[in-house]
């Protein structure tokens, strides 16, 4: 493999030395160098095939490891509790590997991934899983050229690599759960953010009661946070308009937790007078009550598979994009039964 050094990039990009070297290290933007020249010299790494060597620059700092880094970006919201499982099975990936690896947790807010710098210059990780982008950050990477590999978890893309499961079908087989239980009027909570699993989890269903002949009127689709206190109040305000609702669709197990606790403080039995669906299939749907009929997302499998992509593409073993589906299912339990 060629070794392709600073001066290389600095000659294909008609830049000084010194100058790559300032933008290659992420302080382009402090220093003061235009845009348009940073962007020269990031095109110009790429196209040479440079790629950081991270592990030298830490020997030189005095560190005393020389593992790859592979950096795991979680959005700071309200799904920043949702990190444990994930992270859980990318740490026991990692840990069957002879090859050792270093994780580095990198926050970011959403739709500000653009914010951090390293993500384009490669410099502090050689590899990024992403997680829960918002679309906003999607438009943002399919208009850059990061300097590392990059896999996407629950998201498409025709550019980068991606593990994802089907999102819109899973939505439409949840109304055609109902269908088939008899169920006329439906109704759906769907969280506040800007998601494209979440729009398709609600495009697959709207799609799905059109085709089954299912009813949602207007006022039964309801709003809240990604959490247990935005499920709790959409499903009191979807109830001051949906009276006559007797199946519900919530698109996280979370807003699904809140939502079962303003149902019975309105006197709604859960399943007999309405029964209701939730997504994700977390631990804490086998818990509540009654628990919840829920579609399951591999995240085990799925957060497995970004492992052993984002490594086969930091090796150079695979070349991306390589994109992974993953089959979700419906759990059912004591919420809602199942088909008939």
């Amino acid at each position: 493999m060629v070794n392709i050094k600073i001066k290389d990039i600095a000659k294909h990009a008609n830049v000084h030395q010194s100058t790559a070297s300032i933008v290659l290290n992420g302080k382009g933007d402090k220093i003061g160098i235009a845009a348009k020249t940073q962007q020269k010299i990031f095109e110009a790494a790429r196209s040479l095939g440079y790629s950081p060597n991270i592990s030298a620059r830490r020997l030189r700092n005095g560190e005393e490891t020389i593992s790859p880094v592979i950096a795991l970006f979680w959005p700071v919201d309200t799904r920043s509790y949702l990190i444990g499982s994930f992270l859980n099975s990318v740490q026991k990936e990692l840990s069957s590997y002879d090859q050792e690896y270093d994780l580095l947790i990198q926050p970011f807010v959403g739709s500000h991934i653009k914010d951090i710098r390293s993500l384009i210059t490669g410099t502090r990780f050689n590899g990024a899983i992403i997680t829960n982008l918002s679309e906003e950050d999607e438009k943002f990477l399919e208009e850059s050229s990061p300097n590392v590999p990059i896999v996407l978890y629950q998201r498409y893309s025709e550019k980068y690599s991606y593990v994802n499961t089907d999102n819109y079908a899973n939505g439409r087989e949840i109304a055609r759960l109902y269908a088939n239980r008899g169920h006329q009027n439906v109704s759906i909570i769907i969280p506040d953010v800007d998601s494209s699993a979440a729009r398709l989890r609600r495009d697959g269903f709207l799609e799905g009661v059109k085709e089954f002949g299912l009813t949602l009127a207007e006022g039964h689709i309801a709003y809240g946070s990604y959490s247990e206190k935005g499920g709790y109040n959409a499903c009191k305000e979807l109830l001051k308009y949906s009276k006559n609702t007797t199946a519900l669709f919530v698109l996280s197990d979370h807003m699904a937790v809140g939502a079962l606790v303003a149902l019975d403080e309105l006197g709604i039995k859960v399943p007999d007078d309405l029964e209701l669906v939730s997504h994700d299939d977390y631990e804490i749907a086998q818990f509540t009550k009654p628990s919840l009929t829920s579609m399951h997302i591999p995240v085990d499998d799925m957060a497995k598979g970004c492992v052993n992509t984002l490594t086969a593409l930091m090796s150079h073993k695979a070349t991306a994009p390589v994109c992974k589906h993953y089959n979700s299912h419906l759990v059912v339990r004591n919420s809602c039964g199942g088909f008939r």
